[in-house]
């Protein structure tokens, strides 16, 4: 086949088998791969109800039909099932090596399902698999893990999860390349729970391109006019740091939990600083971006800190010492915690000491506890660390201290206050993982408060996002198209592709993530923001003083429900199913509410 190997992987952990199976070809020019191929079969394999740390519970891997070519930015695979953080379905995408490797090795992508009795590794190499014992890799981090799994296998590129995976923390990660991570949602739990260590993949093949020429002339113009260009290079250049300053002058920078909205001290994490400690750069497969800044700074050597992190695990808990958050970064990625998550969660645990609702000894700008509740967390190994690996939503609900917990279906915001941005607030509310700025990023809105245009605005996101993972583009080539895109595949593939037909595809994923969120049981009720978002003002900053009221919100949702094609209770109407193809599925698995 042309730019898919045509075979994917079914991993039967109950029953220790490897089996390849032919790639469902009927679905590709629908879901195309990646992030829609990787939930239509979820859809297949997955059933309503289903517990996420179940064996019946199936993770979904999943390439893009242009990883493995020198495409830019086409390198990410996306990890696809049922949230036990949140109990949605979600995705989580990575770069780096992995998804070339696991095309070369003869698989588009891979299908795993039950519980092993014991720890094993799946070792994958040219079209065959093997699972192996995994004891002697039991308890260690992520970089050790992966040290070893070098040794064993010759070197494999791997997916492995830390101590945090292993307690079946409901926000572990997966790590790749040190530094890379399947984040938000738990990933790491869903293999702890199967009790898959690891994923160690080593192949010689290569991706089969229709017309050669013509796909390297293409991929070349769109590089030079489309992806080098001033909209872009930010991420060669400074990376995700500067959004610090970016947000800071924007107002939406969360900080102290989500109290004010700039940081007064933000020139110890800004792009400057982490100039200042850069000690290299790595680029992922295929890639001239290189946006992975390598920092040493205090003792400490890591790839990053990202934005994400440093404003969630900086600001936002009073901390602003970047030699602190690297090791706070460092610290997560080994054991195999979301940063994002586990700065929010000590956050909401320093707010609530402040607030004088439960002291967990942890303070904003206090490093040591800060730095040291990360590795109880992970091991679950103290009181409040097993508090804290609740994450907010529960950690609130315990402690009767919701009126400060920032997340959105379970899941804590990432760095942009959405009380600067309502574009942001609505899509945090409709992302199917709960809280993302993965799904829709409005923070350059014109007017970021003009609710009718924001709600448009999200839409169309939302839908060209679902077809941009459905290809695995990383997400900093901001600037391309579908029809840069159908032009690309079109070469690939040897067929005539159009941007209507990759349009309509996103809506059509997007859609399909509705209905097996409603099949889960949730609502236009879960579509929601916190208490402290809409009913608390802002403090700090240009928008000192909004809030984001629920009147706006709702009205910002029927907008949006409009727009879809949705009816008041966030479900697809039939007939819009039926323009995309959807009504058969639905009519055999959603339940409407």
């Amino acid at each position: 086949m042309n730019l898919y190997t045509g075979s994917v992987l079914h991993v039967d952990l109950t029953a220790g088998t490897a089996t390849v199976m032919p790639l469902r070809q009927d679905w590709l020019r629908e879901y195309w791969g990646g992030w829609g191929l990787a939930a239509r079969y979820f859809q297949e394999y997955s059933a309503p109800g289903t517990d996420p740390l179940s064996p019946d519970n199936p993770v979904i891997i999943m390439t893009g039909p242009l990883c493995g070519t020198l495409v830019p930015l086409s390198a990410r695979f996306c990890f696809m099932s049922k949230s036990p953080h949140t109990g949605t379905i979600f995705e989580s995408n990575a770069g780096g090596a992995f998804g070339p490797e696991l095309k070369f090795s003869g698989f588009d992508g891979m299908v795993i399902t039950g519980r092993s009795e014991q720890p094993v590794y799946l070792f994958i190499q040219n079209g065959r698999a093997e699972l192996r014992d995994a004891t002697g890799l039991w308890g260690l981090g992520i970089f050790e893990t992966e040290e070893k799994l070098q040794q064993l296998t010759g070197g494999a590129k791997t997916l492995s999860i830390g101590p945090a995976g292993e307690n079946l923390v409901s926000f572990s990660c997966i790590g790749t390349e040190a530094y890379r991570q399947l984040g938000r949602g738990g990933t790491g739990a869903l293999f702890g729970s199967k009790n898959l260590k690891a994923v160690a993949c080593r192949g010689t093949g290569a991706v089969r391109v229709a017309d050669m020429k013509g796909f390297l002339s293409i991929m070349t113009q769109a590089k030079t006019e489309s992806l080098l260009t001033s909209d872009n290079l930010w991420a060669k250049t400074d990376g995700t740091p500067v959004l610090v300053d970016l947000t800071n002058e924007m107002g939406i920078h969360p900080t102290r939990n989500f109290s004010l909205g700039v940081n007064a001290e933000k020139s110890g994490l800004d792009s400057d600083a982490m100039k200042a400690a850069r000690a290299g750069e790595r680029a992922c497969w295929s890639c001239p971006m290189a946006c992975g800044k390598f920092t040493r700074i205090g003792g400490v050597e890591i790839e990053g800190p990202e934005y994400e992190t440093l404003c969630l695990g900086g600001s936002n808990c009073g901390v602003n010492d970047l030699a602190s958050i690297a090791r706070f970064n460092r610290v997560c990625d080994d054991l195999g915690l979301d940063t994002i998550s586990t700065g929010a969660t000590i956050g909401l645990a320093m707010d609530m000491a402040e607030q004088g609702l439960r002291d967990f000894g942890l303070r904003f700008g206090e490093v040591p506890e800060y730095l040291a509740v990360v590795e109880e967390m992970a091991h679950l190994s103290t009181d409040r660390g097993r508090d804290l690996a609740l994450g907010v939503k529960r950690l609130a609900a315990k402690y009767a201290a919701e009126d400060l917990a920032i997340e959105s279906k379970g899941m804590e915001f990432p760095a942009y206050e959405p009380r600067g941005n309502h574009g942001m607030g609505l899509a945090y509310a409709t992302s199917e993982r709960g809280a993302c700025h993965l799904r829709a990023f409005t923070i350059f809105a014109e007017n970021p408060f003009d609710d009718a245009q924001l709600a448009k605005d999200v839409v169309a996101a939302q839908n060209l996002n679902a077809i941009k993972w459905a290809m695995c583009i990383c997400d900093f080539w901001g600037t391309i198209t579908t029809e840069y895109l159908a032009r690309q595949l079109s070469a690939g593939l040897g067929e005539t592709v159009t941007a209507e037909e990759l349009d309509r595809a996103g809506e059509r994923i997007w859609n399909l993530l509705r209905l097996l969120n409603n099949r889960e049981g949730f609502t236009a009720a879960d579509d929601s923001l916190p208490k402290k978002i809409l009913t608390q003002a802002l403090r700090g900053g240009p928008h000192e003083g909004r809030t984001l009221g629920a009147h706006e919100l709702e009205a910002m949702k029927s907008l949006y429900y409009a727009a879809r094609g949705w009816d008041a209770d966030a479900v697809p109407r039939p007939a819009t199913l039926a323009a995309l193809g959807l009504a058969p599925l639905s009519n055999a698995e959603v339940r409407h509410a």
